[in-house]
C-alpha cells in the first residue's frame, strides 16, 4: 500500500438510513469519504465474497483507509419477522441472519486485515446491537438476530487480536447505535423508547470512535461510549 496517497474513510452499507447519515457526518468533519452500497458506483454486497474483496481493493486504489464503518444489518424482511419464541425458529431465517450479520462482516474483516495500513491510526467499527449481549439477555425471543449479533461480537474480538499484531495502533470494535428511526427498527419502536434520528446516531457513533484508543480494541460499546458485556 502506498501511504503517500490521501487517507479515506469508508462507510460500508451506505444505502441504509444510518449508513447514509454516517457518510454525511464524516464529510461534515472534513473527511474524504467513500460510501459503498449495492447501488453505488463501486458495488458492495455484504452477502457476496467477491463483491466485498473487489470493493475494498477499489477503495485502496483511491486512498489509504484509516476509518471503516460497517453499517449493514438484518432484522426482518418480507419473509421473516423476529421470532417471539423458539417455536417460531426457522432455519432459513437464521441462515439469512448469520449471512448478513456475521458471515459477511467476517469476510469484510478478513479482507481488511490484508489491506489495512501497517502503521499509523486505523479504526474499523461494525454496528452491532445490545440484544447481541448474552449476559444482558433477560427477555428471550429474537433468536436469529440475537445469535447472529452475538457471533458478530466474537468475530470482531477475534479479528482485533490479529489486527493488533499487524498494526499496534489499530482499533477494531463493535458499536451499538441505540434504537434509530430507520426501516430496520420502525416496526418495533415502542412508546417511551429512546428512538433517535439517524443524523444524531451517526454523530454519536463517530464521536465514540474518536474517543476510543487502541487499548479499547476488541470491545463492545454503546452510543454513549459505555462498555457492553458480551
Amino acid at each position: 500500500m502506498n501511504d503517500q496517497r490521501d487517507d479515506v474513510s469508508v462507510v460500508l452499507g451506505a444505502g441504509g438510513g444510518i449508513g447514509r447519515a454516517l457518510a454525511t457526518e464524516l464529510r461534515s468533519r472534513g473527511e474524504r469519504v467513500i460510501a459503498l452500497s449495492r447501488t453505488s458506483d463501486i458495488v458492495f454486497d455484504v452477502t457476496s465474497p467477491s463483491s466485498i474483496r473487489t470493493a475494498l481493493d477499489r477503495v485502496c486504489e483511491q486512498g489509504v483507509p484509516r476509518r471503516i464503518i460497517l453499517s449493514t444489518g438484518f432484522l426482518h424482511d418480507d419473509r421473516f419477522e423476529p421470532e417471539r419464541s423458539l417455536r417460531e425458529m426457522d432455519p432459513d431465517h437464521m441462515a439469512q441472519a448469520f449471512q448478513i450479520n456475521t458471515i459477511g462482516p467476517a469476510l469484510v474483516l478478513r479482507s481488511v486485515l490484508e489491506l489495512m495500513p501497517r502503521s499509523g491510526a486505523f479504526g474499523i467499527a461494525a454496528l452491532s446491537a445490545r440484544v447481541g449481549s448474552i449476559s444482558d439477555n433477560r427477555l428471550g425471543g429474537w433468536l436469529s438476530y440475537r445469535a447472529s449479533k452475538a457471533a458478530l461480537n466474537q468475530v470482531v474480538r477475534t479479528a482485533s487480536i490479529e489486527m493488533k499484531r499487524r498494526n499496534r495502533d489499530s482499533l477494531c470494535v463493535a458499536l451499538h447505535p441505540g434504537t434509530v428511526d430507520t426501516a430496520l427498527s420502525q416496526p418495533f419502536s415502542k412508546r417511551g423508547l429512546d428512538v433517535r434520528p439517524p443524523a444524531l446516531a451517526a454523530r454519536e457513533i463517530v464521536d465514540v470512535m474518536d474517543g476510543l484508543t487502541p487499548s479499547d480494541t476488541g470491545g463492545f460499546f454503546d452510543h454513549k461510549a459505555q462498555p457492553i458485556a458480551f
